[in-house]
């Protein structure tokens, strides 16, 4: 069955997750993984596109590199498009949109960018419908209803005069995994959260309790991953609109991932919240998931948790003091969780976001730093420590 050719691929992330990431990509079968700012850059055939797409936890999206030139005028961006094969990636009639971004060039209006590329694809492939360009902020936001994008993206970054364009291959971004259609306040996205897990040291069969649970995000990616469910199971990519698109490669790919998958998780998976609307939309979510029997949820207080003997995990996402709540209550809310961690978590690993260092100080527990990223726009760090 063929595969097609070897493509360059950029999988971004979201910053401070580059390490994990490419871990993740090395274990799909990309040996020439490598971090960069935002991502990780790897070559492979449409095979290794698919199964990037269906399989990758901590990615954002994945993009195929179509073009790499000079450019310092118009007249020579407009020479170079005429080249791109864009028919690899848009079909006539299709809709397409840019992502254009110029930084220290001659070219330096992102507007007029984009509409040189629309000009070009225009003349190459006849009428296509090229749509306004899309900021990231609002794609980042949380969608219910569509489960693929409605166009192409192209994303076009400009540096010192050197044009690089990439086409978009994921569609929607790679986080909404379709399970998640209820949230709480201040959610952890699907991609952080499996970031969590994955460097915390989880081994996938000691137990794992998530006392802030919310709507389950973490549990749910915990649980995915304990059964080698991939995370893109349930949706659509923007590939599949591809005129290259080889569906008997996909189901391939597919039926190769989803042969791998356990029929249980091996761990005791545990999530509580003293929300009952929380834990009612957490089961929803992990219904959806395919994972509500691998999920002990429960409504209770901290004070109330009984983990399992140790060893185990504990991973949650605490409130910051930002979003919800006051700096003064979230005191002794810390300080309420560290005495429950040492009266019955002892053995346990405990990982957890954190935005605010005087919050950390008030578990008593020793910490250390494992990653920094962007949870909502708001920064945070991913904290870890042994309860001894």
């Amino acid at each position: 069955m063929k595969s097609g050719p070897s493509v360059r691929m950029f999988a971004i992330s979201a910053p401070g997750l580059e390490r994990i990431l490419a871990s993740e990509l090395n274990q799909i079968g990309a040996p020439d993984a490598a971090e960069i700012e935002g991502g990780v850059t790897f070559s492979g055939d449409h095979s290794l596109l698919y199964k990037a797409n269906l399989s990758l936890r901590t990615a954002s999206r994945v993009v195929v590199r179509v073009a790499e030139f000079h450019a310092d005028s118009f007249h020579e961006l407009e020479r170079r498009a005429k080249r791109i094969r864009w028919d690899e990636y848009v079909s006539r009639g299709s809709r397409v949109r840019f992502r254009v971004t110029c930084r220290k060039s001659r070219l330096y209006h992102s507007d007029a960018v984009a509409e040189r590329l629309a000009q070009a694809i225009v003349q190459q492939l006849g009428a296509v419908d090229v749509e306004p360009t899309t900021a990231e902020s609002s794609e980042d936001a949380e969608h219910t209803g569509e489960t693929v994008a409605p166009s192409q993206l192209f994303i076009v970054r400009l540096n010192h005069d050197k044009c690089v364009v990439s086409a978009d291959s994921s569609g929607l971004l790679l986080h909404r995994r379709g399970y998640r259609q209820a949230s709480g306040k201040a959610p952890v996205r699907e991609t952080i959260a499996a970031a969590m897990v994955l460097s915390s040291g989880w081994d996938q069969r000691s137990p794992l309790v998530d006392p802030m649970c919310g709507s389950g995000t973490i549990a749910i990616e915990a649980a995915l991953l304990a059964r080698r469910i991939p995370p893109g199971l349930h949706r659509s990519f923007a590939f599949q609109s591809w005129p290259g698109y080889n569906s008997s490669l996909w189901e391939a790919t597919m039926a190769e991932t989803v042969e791998g998958a356990l029929p249980s998780a091996s761990g005791a998976l545990l999530a509580s919240d003293r929300d009952d609307g929380g834990v009612k939309m957490a089961r929803e979510n992990a219904a959806r998931a395919g994972v509500l029997e691998d999920i002990d949820f429960s409504i209770q207080s901290i004070s109330a948790i009984e983990p399992p003997p140790g060893p185990g995990w504990i991973i949650t996402n605490p409130p910051y003091g930002i979003r919800v709540g006051e700096r003064g209550p979230l005191r002794n809310l810390y300080a309420q969780f560290g005495r429950v961690l040492k009266e019955k978590a002892k053995g346990y690993t405990f990982a957890f976001l954190s935005a605010d260092t005087n919050l950390e100080s008030m578990l008593r527990v020793p910490l250390e730093e494992v990653f920094r990223t962007r949870n909502g726009g708001i920064p945070v760090r991913l904290m870890k420590g042994r309860i001894e």
